[in-house]
Protein backbone atom coordinates (compact mmCIF):
# COMPACT_ATOMS: atom_id res chain seq x y z
CA UNK A 1 0.00 0.00 0.00
CA UNK A 2 1.06 3.49 -0.69
CA UNK A 3 0.37 5.83 1.94
CA UNK A 4 0.32 9.60 2.08
CA UNK A 5 0.71 10.81 5.95
CA UNK A 6 0.15 14.91 5.80
CA UNK A 7 1.85 15.57 8.99
CA UNK A 8 4.67 12.98 8.62
CA UNK A 9 7.69 14.83 9.69
CA UNK A 10 5.55 15.72 12.87
CA UNK A 11 5.93 14.69 16.20
CA UNK A 12 3.16 11.26 15.49
CA UNK A 13 4.02 11.31 11.91
CA UNK A 14 7.44 10.76 12.51
CA UNK A 15 6.37 7.85 14.43
CA UNK A 16 3.63 6.24 12.54
CA UNK A 17 6.13 6.43 9.29
CA UNK A 18 8.50 4.01 10.91
CA UNK A 19 5.57 1.32 11.72
CA UNK A 20 4.40 1.82 8.12
CA UNK A 21 7.59 1.33 6.50
CA UNK A 22 8.85 -1.72 9.36
CA UNK A 23 5.30 -3.35 7.70
CA UNK A 24 6.22 -2.91 3.59
CA UNK A 25 4.32 0.12 2.64
CA UNK A 26 5.41 2.75 0.66
CA UNK A 27 5.36 6.34 2.28
CA UNK A 28 5.05 9.87 1.48
CA UNK A 29 5.51 12.34 4.58
CA UNK A 30 4.29 15.42 3.43
CA UNK A 31 4.83 18.66 5.37
CA UNK A 32 5.13 22.35 5.20
CA UNK A 33 9.09 22.34 5.62
CA UNK A 34 10.22 18.32 6.28
CA UNK A 35 13.39 17.23 7.10
CA UNK A 36 14.06 14.05 5.68
CA UNK A 37 17.31 13.99 8.65
CA UNK A 38 14.46 12.57 10.88
CA UNK A 39 12.66 10.31 8.47
CA UNK A 40 13.52 6.56 7.54
CA UNK A 41 15.16 6.51 4.48
CA UNK A 42 12.28 4.49 2.42
CA UNK A 43 10.45 7.46 3.06
CA UNK A 44 9.76 10.28 0.47
CA UNK A 45 9.28 13.98 1.86
CA UNK A 46 7.77 16.34 0.06
CA UNK A 47 6.49 19.84 1.00
CA UNK A 48 2.68 20.44 1.01
CA UNK A 49 0.69 23.12 2.55
CA UNK A 50 -3.04 21.75 3.66
CA UNK A 51 -4.39 25.22 3.53
CA UNK A 52 -4.03 24.58 -0.73
CA UNK A 53 -7.16 24.17 -1.91
CA UNK A 54 -5.17 22.01 -4.60
CA UNK A 55 -3.77 18.76 -3.55
CA UNK A 56 -4.15 16.45 -6.02
CA UNK A 57 -0.91 16.46 -7.78
CA UNK A 58 0.64 15.73 -4.31
CA UNK A 59 -2.10 13.37 -3.25
CA UNK A 60 -2.40 11.55 -6.67
CA UNK A 61 -1.00 7.79 -6.88
CA UNK A 62 -1.75 6.90 -3.17
CA UNK A 63 -3.94 4.40 -1.53
CA UNK A 64 -4.48 5.74 1.62
CA UNK A 65 -4.30 9.09 3.46
CA UNK A 66 -3.70 9.59 7.01
CA UNK A 67 -4.14 13.43 8.34
CA UNK A 68 -2.17 13.83 11.47
CA UNK A 69 -1.80 17.56 10.48
CA UNK A 70 -2.99 19.98 13.59
CA UNK A 71 -1.99 22.98 15.31
CA UNK A 72 -1.87 22.25 19.36
CA UNK A 73 -5.48 22.90 21.22
CA UNK A 74 -3.64 25.07 23.71
CA UNK A 75 -1.62 27.66 20.86
CA UNK A 76 -3.95 31.10 20.65
CA UNK A 77 -3.84 30.61 17.07
CA UNK A 78 -2.44 33.91 15.02
CA UNK A 79 -1.86 33.55 11.48
CA UNK A 80 -2.99 30.16 10.97
CA UNK A 81 -6.04 29.55 12.48
CA UNK A 82 -7.28 26.22 13.85
CA UNK A 83 -10.66 26.49 11.12
CA UNK A 84 -7.93 26.92 8.35
CA UNK A 85 -5.61 24.46 9.34
CA UNK A 86 -8.31 21.75 10.84
CA UNK A 87 -10.88 22.23 9.24
CA UNK A 88 -9.86 23.23 5.61
CA UNK A 89 -6.77 21.33 5.69
CA UNK A 90 -9.33 18.52 6.31
CA UNK A 91 -11.15 19.32 3.36
CA UNK A 92 -8.71 20.22 0.72
CA UNK A 93 -7.00 16.25 1.68
CA UNK A 94 -10.81 14.67 1.32
CA UNK A 95 -11.64 16.43 -1.87
CA UNK A 96 -8.16 15.65 -3.59
CA UNK A 97 -8.37 11.76 -2.03
CA UNK A 98 -12.06 11.51 -3.79
CA UNK A 99 -10.37 13.31 -6.93
CA UNK A 100 -7.24 11.02 -7.20
CA UNK A 101 -8.80 8.25 -6.61
CA UNK A 102 -7.82 7.06 -2.79
CA UNK A 103 -8.97 3.86 -1.22
CA UNK A 104 -9.46 5.00 2.43
CA UNK A 105 -8.75 8.10 4.76
CA UNK A 106 -7.99 8.28 8.48
CA UNK A 107 -8.16 11.04 10.76
CA UNK A 108 -6.25 11.81 13.86
CA UNK A 109 -8.74 13.74 16.03
CA UNK A 110 -8.98 14.52 19.78
CA UNK A 111 -10.83 12.81 22.60
CA UNK A 112 -13.51 15.35 23.92
CA UNK A 113 -14.06 16.88 20.05
CA UNK A 114 -17.61 15.78 20.11
CA UNK A 115 -18.58 17.69 23.49
CA UNK A 116 -20.34 20.56 23.92
CA UNK A 117 -17.11 22.30 24.74
CA UNK A 118 -16.65 25.79 22.35
CA UNK A 119 -13.07 26.82 21.72
CA UNK A 120 -12.36 27.47 18.09
CA UNK A 121 -10.04 23.88 18.30
CA UNK A 122 -12.92 22.08 19.18
CA UNK A 123 -15.26 23.40 16.70
CA UNK A 124 -12.64 23.29 13.55
CA UNK A 125 -12.12 19.15 14.58
CA UNK A 126 -15.48 18.85 14.72
CA UNK A 127 -16.34 20.21 11.34
CA UNK A 128 -13.56 18.67 10.17
CA UNK A 129 -14.90 15.03 11.09
CA UNK A 130 -17.80 16.00 9.76
CA UNK A 131 -16.66 16.42 6.13
CA UNK A 132 -14.83 13.27 6.72
CA UNK A 133 -17.77 11.40 7.55
CA UNK A 134 -19.84 13.03 4.76
CA UNK A 135 -17.15 12.04 2.16
CA UNK A 136 -17.30 9.03 -0.30
CA UNK A 137 -13.90 7.13 0.91
CA UNK A 138 -13.55 4.37 3.61
CA UNK A 139 -12.86 6.37 6.48
CA UNK A 140 -11.53 5.90 10.13
CA UNK A 141 -11.24 8.66 12.82
CA UNK A 142 -8.84 8.55 15.86
CA UNK A 143 -9.68 10.57 18.96
CA UNK A 144 -6.77 9.71 21.33
CA UNK A 145 -6.40 11.56 24.89
CA UNK A 146 -2.53 12.98 25.79
CA UNK A 147 -0.14 11.48 23.56
CA UNK A 148 2.99 11.37 24.83
CA UNK A 149 6.59 10.68 23.44
CA UNK A 150 9.52 12.36 22.34
CA UNK A 151 9.01 15.67 20.39
CA UNK A 152 5.39 16.46 21.73
CA UNK A 153 4.35 19.99 22.67
CA UNK A 154 2.77 19.80 25.91
CA UNK A 155 5.55 20.73 27.98
CA UNK A 156 6.57 24.23 26.96
CA UNK A 157 2.87 24.65 27.56
CA UNK A 158 2.97 23.32 30.85
CA UNK A 159 6.82 25.28 31.29
CA UNK A 160 4.60 28.53 30.79
CA UNK A 161 1.78 27.58 33.05
CA UNK A 162 3.72 26.17 35.64
CA UNK A 163 6.48 28.20 37.35
CA UNK A 164 8.50 26.69 39.69
CA UNK A 165 8.34 25.77 43.31
CA UNK A 166 4.55 27.30 43.68
CA UNK A 167 2.01 26.40 40.68
CA UNK A 168 -1.29 28.04 40.63
CA UNK A 169 -3.66 25.85 39.00
CA UNK A 170 -7.39 26.33 38.25
CA UNK A 171 -9.05 24.26 40.30
CA UNK A 172 -6.06 22.93 41.49
CA UNK A 173 -5.48 20.79 38.69
CA UNK A 174 -8.03 17.90 39.73
CA UNK A 175 -9.50 16.46 36.06
CA UNK A 176 -7.65 12.92 35.03
CA UNK A 177 -6.05 12.57 32.04
CA UNK A 178 -5.37 9.33 30.12
CA UNK A 179 -1.93 9.61 28.27
CA UNK A 180 -1.37 7.49 25.76
CA UNK A 181 2.09 6.72 24.60
CA UNK A 182 3.06 7.68 20.79
CA UNK A 183 4.68 4.06 19.94
CA UNK A 184 1.25 3.10 21.06
CA UNK A 185 -0.96 5.16 19.38
CA UNK A 186 0.71 4.56 15.96
CA UNK A 187 0.62 0.96 15.24
CA UNK A 188 -3.35 1.19 15.56
CA UNK A 189 -3.53 4.28 13.29
CA UNK A 190 -1.38 1.65 10.60
CA UNK A 191 -4.11 -1.01 11.80
CA UNK A 192 -6.74 1.49 11.03
CA UNK A 193 -5.22 1.59 7.42
CA UNK A 194 -5.49 -1.86 6.29
CA UNK A 195 -7.71 -3.38 8.24
CA UNK A 196 -11.92 -3.48 7.05
CA UNK A 197 -13.43 -3.85 10.01
CA UNK A 198 -12.42 -0.37 11.36
CA UNK A 199 -14.06 1.29 8.35
CA UNK A 200 -16.73 3.71 9.65
CA UNK A 201 -15.56 3.83 13.31
CA UNK A 202 -14.18 6.51 15.31
CA UNK A 203 -12.30 5.21 17.96
CA UNK A 204 -11.86 7.35 21.78
CA UNK A 205 -8.35 5.94 22.65
CA UNK A 206 -6.42 6.49 26.12
CA UNK A 207 -3.29 4.39 28.14
CA UNK A 208 -3.29 2.66 30.76
CA UNK A 209 -3.30 4.63 33.35
CA UNK A 210 -5.51 8.23 34.37
CA UNK A 211 -3.37 10.95 36.03
CA UNK A 212 -4.84 14.29 37.33
CA UNK A 213 -3.43 17.34 35.50
CA UNK A 214 -1.35 18.16 38.54
CA UNK A 215 0.28 14.75 39.04
CA UNK A 216 1.47 15.48 35.53
CA UNK A 217 2.65 18.94 35.83
CA UNK A 218 4.35 18.04 39.07
CA UNK A 219 6.60 15.66 37.19
CA UNK A 220 7.59 18.79 34.67
CA UNK A 221 7.86 21.24 37.91
CA UNK A 222 8.96 20.69 41.67
CA UNK A 223 6.73 22.54 43.47
CA UNK A 224 3.61 22.82 45.72
CA UNK A 225 -0.08 23.18 43.75
CA UNK A 226 -1.72 25.81 45.02
CA UNK A 227 -5.80 25.92 43.25
CA UNK A 228 -7.29 28.90 41.84
CA UNK A 229 -10.63 28.76 42.41
CA UNK A 230 -12.75 28.55 38.31
CA UNK A 231 -14.55 31.54 38.87
CA UNK A 232 -11.65 33.40 38.95
CA UNK A 233 -9.62 31.93 36.29
CA UNK A 234 -12.57 32.70 34.38
CA UNK A 235 -12.30 36.84 35.04
CA UNK A 236 -8.42 36.47 34.14
CA UNK A 237 -8.63 34.20 31.15
CA UNK A 238 -11.40 36.97 29.96
CA UNK A 239 -8.93 39.90 30.82
CA UNK A 240 -5.84 38.35 29.00
CA UNK A 241 -7.24 36.44 26.39
CA UNK A 242 -6.20 39.06 23.75
CA UNK A 243 -2.33 38.39 24.99
CA UNK A 244 -0.57 35.78 22.84
CA UNK A 245 2.35 35.21 25.92
CA UNK A 246 -0.18 34.31 28.39
CA UNK A 247 -1.01 30.56 28.18
CA UNK A 248 -4.57 30.71 28.93
CA UNK A 249 -7.08 32.59 27.56
CA UNK A 250 -10.74 31.93 27.30
CA UNK A 251 -10.50 28.90 24.96
CA UNK A 252 -7.91 27.44 27.39
CA UNK A 253 -10.32 28.13 30.24
CA UNK A 254 -13.41 26.88 28.33
CA UNK A 255 -11.31 23.51 27.95
CA UNK A 256 -10.39 23.31 31.66
CA UNK A 257 -14.38 22.10 32.38
CA UNK A 258 -13.62 18.94 29.96
CA UNK A 259 -12.40 15.97 31.20
CA UNK A 260 -9.68 13.93 28.69
CA UNK A 261 -10.45 10.94 29.98
CA UNK A 262 -12.34 8.03 28.25
CA UNK A 263 -14.79 4.90 29.78
CA UNK A 264 -15.03 3.38 26.19
CA UNK A 265 -11.75 2.71 25.22
CA UNK A 266 -11.28 1.08 22.10
CA UNK A 267 -8.67 -0.67 22.41
CA UNK A 268 -10.19 -3.77 22.54
CA UNK A 269 -11.34 -2.92 18.97
CA UNK A 270 -7.76 -3.69 18.48
CA UNK A 271 -6.94 -6.83 20.17
CA UNK A 272 -4.85 -4.95 22.29
CA UNK A 273 -3.83 -5.69 26.67
CA UNK A 274 -4.40 -2.28 28.72
CA UNK A 275 -1.68 -3.59 30.53
CA UNK A 276 0.64 -4.29 27.81
CA UNK A 277 0.60 -0.24 27.61
CA UNK A 278 3.59 2.06 28.55
CA UNK A 279 2.77 4.01 31.61
CA UNK A 280 2.76 7.53 31.68
CA UNK A 281 4.52 7.68 35.33
CA UNK A 282 6.54 5.27 34.79
CA UNK A 283 8.20 7.03 31.48
CA UNK A 284 7.99 10.74 33.53
CA UNK A 285 9.19 9.90 37.47
CA UNK A 286 7.47 12.02 39.64
CA UNK A 287 9.96 15.00 40.87
CA UNK A 288 7.33 17.32 43.27
CA UNK A 289 3.95 16.09 45.49
CA UNK A 290 0.90 17.49 45.24
CA UNK A 291 0.72 20.02 47.86
CA UNK A 292 -2.64 19.41 50.98
CA UNK A 293 -3.25 22.95 50.24
CA UNK A 294 -5.26 21.29 46.90
CA UNK A 295 -9.05 21.62 46.58
CA UNK A 296 -9.63 18.28 46.32
CA UNK A 297 -7.07 15.63 48.17
CA UNK A 298 -5.62 13.17 45.25
CA UNK A 299 -7.03 10.11 45.95
CA UNK A 300 -6.47 6.82 44.06
CA UNK A 301 -8.60 4.54 43.34
CA UNK A 302 -8.41 0.51 41.92
CA UNK A 303 -10.70 0.53 38.95
CA UNK A 304 -12.58 -2.76 37.63
CA UNK A 305 -10.79 -2.64 34.41
CA UNK A 306 -7.08 -3.19 35.00
CA UNK A 307 -4.75 -1.46 36.86
CA UNK A 308 -6.28 2.15 35.83
CA UNK A 309 -6.94 4.46 38.70
CA UNK A 310 -8.50 8.26 39.07
CA UNK A 311 -8.59 10.66 41.57
CA UNK A 312 -10.99 12.14 43.87
CA UNK A 313 -14.20 12.82 41.60
CA UNK A 314 -13.76 16.89 41.25
CA UNK A 315 -16.67 19.33 41.12
CA UNK A 316 -18.60 19.88 38.49
CA UNK A 317 -17.32 23.73 37.20
CA UNK A 318 -14.00 22.53 39.05
CA UNK A 319 -12.58 20.20 36.25
CA UNK A 320 -9.06 21.73 34.90
CA UNK A 321 -8.59 19.81 31.26
CA UNK A 322 -5.58 20.66 28.99
CA UNK A 323 -5.38 18.65 24.94
CA UNK A 324 -1.96 19.66 24.87
CA UNK A 325 0.83 16.57 25.26
CA UNK A 326 3.24 14.78 27.23
CA UNK A 327 5.75 16.46 29.02
CA UNK A 328 9.17 16.05 27.53
CA UNK A 329 12.24 17.41 26.83
CA UNK A 330 11.42 19.01 23.09
CA UNK A 331 8.92 20.83 21.94
CA UNK A 332 7.35 20.86 18.84
CA UNK A 333 3.72 21.21 17.02
CA UNK A 334 0.92 18.12 17.67
CA UNK A 335 1.03 15.95 15.59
Amino acid sequence: MNVFVAGGSGFVGRSLCRVLVDRGHGVTAASRTPDPSELPADVEAVSVDVTDPDLDDAVAGHDAVVNLVALPSHVQARGRSHESVHADGTRHLVAASERTGVDRFVQLSGLGVDSDVETAYFKAKRRAERIVRESSLEWVIFRPSVIFGDGCAFVPFLERLAPPLVIPLPGGGQTPLQPIWVEDLTPLIADGLTEDRHVGNAYEIGGPEWLTLAEIVTRVRDGVVVPIPMALTAVLAALVDPLPWIPVGRDQYRALTLENTTTDDALAAFDVDPDSLRPFSADVPSEGKISAASSEPVRRERRTDGERYTSAEPQRGDEPHTDGKRPDRESGVHP
